[in-house]
């Protein structure tokens, strides 16, 4: 410890105790005020840079995984941390420069917390600066939607959901393909109290082998297109019930085309794919003018799309034929040979949200047009024959050219497959696919209605 006294007697200084005790006293004010200055300027430049420095934190969601990372320069501070995070949900991982700051929050609102840091040179007694920061976390969107019930005392009173699948059962050793379907009112609907809008139906006759799918999309703007989608699907299931129940010609006209693809044998097939599918079509579209007749009110009022298939497997493979009118997709998918064929095109633009129907009188009327509506097909197997509505083609797929990509294809599939187990004899696959049905995807929120035979 310095004497300043013996210091300033070698100089020939010479004071009185009082005078000493004064100068002393001086003496550490002036270098106490002059040090504390120094520090002050120290710190307040570190934490000017540290203010200024570009850190972030954008905007987070309410049970959305958020991630941040931070660089806090180690030139300029020794050590820091964050206080206030453990509020949002959020925690911090240091590592030497680099700071994450992740989580996912539990509430929304709008949080303060701070970045606190000991600068350069800190020491016991000097203060821990802080940088404030706000985060707003915005609310799940999920949970902002309504879910009421449909009003059981409307006219053409619709469920809000509905599942089915048939098991068949296996000949002779030989597996034979299930189908499921699950179909459910989207959260647009359900937010208001409105009515599903989507309808299926499956059949299977275990006399003949032949399967029926159908599956039709009511348009949102008709005020009866929950009864035109209804009416469509029990129409053409009931139609091509009736008519595979005696389809032995039709079924040797397809072992003869199996045999010998000739113009002549296809159109054998063509014609009876006309009489079957065709037919079925027409008389929907003629059922739905019926029931807007006897109402007095338009066939637009019953407006809705139709996905239609029939197939049944030959020793040779399987037999598939269809109709489609309006958006949504009808596909054979096959994983293993990554192969896919459309059973149509979506009567669309490029992006989602204009549509022909059903009820349009022009559908049947252009004999070319609506002959380009059958599609036959015969495949020596497949992993799924999938049809379903917009309400799902959509949002998997975005725009009509994704439907012609086997990476899209593949992907949904891989989708289905994480919550639903397609297997043989799973009658839960139909509850399985359901819940499947409840997928995310911001600004999609139609019906769901899909059809699986797999």
């Amino acid at each position: 410890m310095i004497n300043a006294k013996e210091i300033l007697e070698k100089i020939g200084v010479k004071t009185t105790d009082e005078e000493y005790e004064d100068f002393e006293n001086r003496l550490i004010k002036k270098l106490w005020s002059e040090y504390n200055a120094e520090c002050m300027e120290q710190y307040t430049i570190i934490k000017n840079k540290i203010d200024a420095s570009d850190i972030v934190f954008p905007n987070g969601t309410v049970n959305k995984e958020y991630k941040v990372t931070v660089n806090v320069s180690k030139e300029d501070v020794d050590d820091y941390w964050f206080e206030g995070l453990d509020a949002i949900g959020l925690k911090e991982v240091i590592d030497g420069d680099s700071c994450v700051v992740k989580g996912i929050p539990l509430e929304a609102g709008s949080f303060d917390f701070k970045l606190c840091y000991k600068y350069k040179g800190w020491i016991n007694g000097k203060p821990i600066l802080a940088r404030n920061f706000t985060i707003a976390i915005n609310p799940d969107p999920r949970t902002l939607w309504k879910d009421i019930p449909t009003p059981t005392d409307i006219e053409y009173f619709k469920a809000d959901y509905a599942t089915d699948y048939v098991q068949v059962i296996s000949e002779g050793g030989e597996p034979q393909k299930d189908m499921v379907a699950a179909s459910k009112r989207g959260r647009s609907h359900a937010h208001e109290g409105r009515a599903r809008d989507d309808d299926f139906r499956l059949y299977h006759c275990d006399n003949t082998g032949w399967y029926v799918m159908a599956v039709a999309d009511g348009a949102g703007s008709a005020k009866y297109s929950r009864e035109g989608s209804r009416i469509a699907c029990d129409t053409v299931i009931n139609h091509c019930k009736t008519k595979l129940s005696v389809a032995g010609d039709f079924e040797e006209y397809i072992r003869i085309l199996q045999e010998e693809e000739t113009p002549e044998n296809r159109k054998w097939v063509g014609d009876n794919i006309y009489d079957i599918v065709g037919n079925a079509a027409f008389k929907a579209h003629k059922a739905i003018n019926e029931k807007a007749k006897e109402k007095g009110a338009s066939p637009k009022d019953y407006s809705t799309t139709l996905l239609l298939a029939i197939c049944k497997k030959f020793d040779f493979g399987w037999f598939v034929a269809s109709f489609w009118v309006g958006d949504g997709a009808m596909c054979i998918y096959d994983k293993e040979r990554q192969y896919f064929k459309l059973l149509g095109t979506p009567d669309g633009g490029e992006y989602a949200g204009q549509t022909r129907f059903l009820t349009m009188p022009e559908i049947f009327s252009d004999a070319k047009s609506f002959y380009g509506r059958l599609k036959f097909s015969i495949e020596k197997d497949f992993t799924a024959l999938l049809l379903m509505s917009d309400g799902i083609s959509d949002p998997m797929f975005e725009t009509d050219a994704n439907l012609n990509k086997i990476e899209k294809w593949n992907d949904l599939w891989e989708n289905i497959g994480k919550e639903v187990e397609l297997v043989d004899d799973n009658s839960e696959s139909q509850y399985q696919l359901l819940k499947w049905l409840d997928f995310w995807s911001p600004g999609n929120h139609d019906d769901r209605t899909i059809a699986i035979l797999y």
